[in-house]
């Protein structure tokens, strides 16, 4: 006998996931309130690192469905929707969507849904990734400096590398000139480049 469950997740504390499970109640589902599985988590994370979303995926049995309202209370971008609808594909678990029209993302038709998803999603990421470089290209061009500002001066800088040659520790000048280790470190390297 089949079970129907509801994952339904927000964001922040402020947010309720009232309105998500008003959502498949209009959309006609009756899930019983010990099945509605509410999560308070951010979307950043993985679908698999979410405490009560991974809780859920070892109680779906085969033949169960779970639903959601929109694509993206199942993960944190295509490819992690992609991989959980898969998993739970596998454990013969059907997944509807209400944001596409309660389609089954493990029927023919959701998997076809979900191929395009995860092209576009492709498509944006490289598009963004062609934007970033070009406007990193344009701003180098123009004579920016990029990446993070130096914390010392040119001069220190050298005064640290001659040190540094010395034998003086990276602690004893991150001290000495008030700075993080790291800083000493990024000096040197940023030496050794010029």
């Amino acid at each position: 006998m089949s079970r129907t469950f509801a994952y339904c997740r927000v964001s922040s504390t402020d947010q309720t996931t009232d309105n998500q499970v008003r959502e498949i109640e209009g959309a006609g589902f009756a899930v019983a309130e010990q099945r509605i599985i509410q999560e308070t988590i951010s979307g950043s994370v993985a679908a698999m690192d979410r405490p009560q979303f991974a809780r859920l995926v070892d109680r779906l049995e085969d033949g169960d469905v779970l639903l959601v309202t929109k694509l993206d209370r199942l993960g944190r971008n295509a490819m992690d929707v992609r991989a959980s609808i898969e998993r739970l594909a596998k454990a013969g678990v059907r997944v509807h969507c209400l944001a596409l029209g309660g389609v089954d993302l493990t029927s023919p038709a959701g998997k076809m849904t979900m191929g395009v998803i995860a092209a576009v999603a492709e498509f944006e990421r490289d598009l963004l990734i062609e934007r970033t470089q070009s406007g990193l290209k344009r701003a180098k061009d123009d004579g920016k400096t990029l990446g993070r500002p130096a914390v010392l001066s040119i001069a220190q800088q050298h005064e640290v590398r001659a040190k540094r040659a010395e034998g003086v520790s990276l602690g004893a000048l991150a001290r000495e000139f008030g700075v993080t280790k790291s800083a000493i470190q990024r000096a040197e390297k940023r030496l050794a480049h010029l």
